[in-house]
């Protein structure tokens, strides 16, 4: 779910911040180009790009750099609400400073109705969106000059998330209100064709407090031969085989957490070996064994998340790049927490936790070279940035955090 919990009764839920789903959509934004210099709007189908005064940029300290780092200020993409009271007008553009993680705003980039979560194609020259409405859509943004490539029907409602397979030619979608999961042809353009297979999750029954299957996730696995669904409402990871000619999907196994458990995000191990489960209604994170020749996701026992006594929501789970270290953002203790990977994988163990400098971090992203990880706080409408330390894992807060209109997503180019 993309604001909160998926639990009945209390919590900041997807419905309490949004509202009915219907004219209701998170924002989260994925890094894509620059907008082109002199882009204008004549076309309906050309998302328009407006300015705004360069907003004074966070201050921080630069920290040493591996010497193939590319330097100066890259691209950074802001999700919003764009349908709630104080939220944005669309995707907020900016840059960040390399050296120091300093963040300007340069713009929004207008014209997509309600993006709730957004992927870059693997050739960087498209962007894909949902629309988390009770029509769930995703659409196609051209970056060279910002033009809608068209929308397409995810055939469920609230989609919240999406993710491009590796070859580039199929769109993952999950609609976490209705419980299932869609894909859709990409064609050498860009663009997105109809739907070419839709999945509900039927079995097995919704976990306590859920009344129905939520599909909060679906990424593709390290090897490429499957791809997994992670449903808070039925606290099952369900792993499929992608006919990549024909764009169907076999179900091949379940992973099933405690009942309860509510999982929300997962993130692999680069060794392809093992992975990590957020679990967002029971605050815990577990370690899970995969298989790569079957598919098959084997759950460990939950551990800790590193918050306090108070309630929490674990977002999303981030591993660097060499397998040392995983990174677990927590709304409500709003906090940042620190794991050694250790056993090749197979061991997480807390080193302790962070303040994120914010209210409510929906959302955690590496920059490219993995030195600075972002953090949008959704309920202070901000954007925390830290150092990280590839040597300790220890992460540095860059400067002040940036204002971003209820930022629920960070991510860097």
């Amino acid at each position: 779910m993309g604001s909160g919990t998926g639990a009945a009764g209390g919590g900041w839920s997807r419905r309490r911040f949004v509202g009915a789903l219907a004219g209701a959509a998170a924002v989260t934004a994925l890094p894509a180009p620059a907008p082109p210099k002199g882009t204008s709007g004549p076309e309906e189908s050309v998302a328009a790009v407006t300015e705004q005064p360069s907003a004074k940029p966070s201050t921080a300290q630069p920290s040493p750099r591996p010497s193939n780092t590319p330097t100066g200020p890259r691209p950074l993409y802001l999700g919003t609400y764009t349908s709630v009271e104080g939220g944005g007008k669309g995707i907020g553009l900016a840059t960040y400073d390399t050296e120091t993680g300093g963040i300007t705003g340069t713009g929004t980039l207008t014209g997509i109705s309600n993006p709730s979560y957004l992927a870059l194609h693997p050739d960087g020259r498209t962007l894909y969106a949902v629309d988390e409405q009770d029509d769930g859509a995703v659409t196609a943004v051209r970056l060279a000059d910002r033009k809608v490539l068209g929308s397409r029907g995810t055939g469920g409602a609230g989609p919240c998330h999406l993710s491009v397979h590796p070859g580039g030619r199929w769109l993952l979608s999950a609609n976490y209100a209705s419980g299932s999961v869609a894909v859709h042809p990409i064609d050498g353009e860009g663009a997105l064709g109809e739907r070419t297979d839709l999945v509900k999750h039927s079995s097995p029954a919704p976990g306590p407090g859920q009344q129905g299957p939520h599909a909060h996730q679906f990424i593709t696995s390290p090897d490429g031969g499957h791809v997994l669904a992670v449903d808070l409402g039925t606290d099952t990871v369900y792993t499929y085989r992608l006919d990549q000619r024909r764009g169907t999907l076999t179900e091949v196994s379940q992973a099933h957490t405690r009942p309860g458990a509510g999982p929300r995000h997962l993130t692999f191990h680069p060794g392809g070996r093992h992975a990590y489960l957020a679990n967002e209604v029971d605050d815990t994170v577990a370690v899970c064994a995969y298989g790569p020749s079957t598919g098959r996701l084997a759950i460990g026992e939950e551990q800790s998340s590193g918050s306090g006594a108070g309630t929490n929501y674990p977002a999303q789970i981030l591993v660097t790049s060499d397998g040392s270290y995983a990174f677990l953002a927590n709304r409500g203790d709003n906090s940042i927490a620190r794991y050694a990977i250790e056993a090749d994988g197979a061991r997480l163990r807390l080193l302790g936790t962070v303040p994120v400098e914010g209210d409510f971090p929906r959302q955690i992203a590496f920059s490219p070279d993995g030195t600075l990880l972002f953090a949008a706080n959704q309920k202070s409408s901000t954007v925390s940035v830290f150092h990280v330390d590839g040597e300790s894992g220890e992460l540095r807060l860059a400067g002040e955090p940036f204002a971003s209109p209820v930022a629920v997503c960070a991510l860097p180019l």
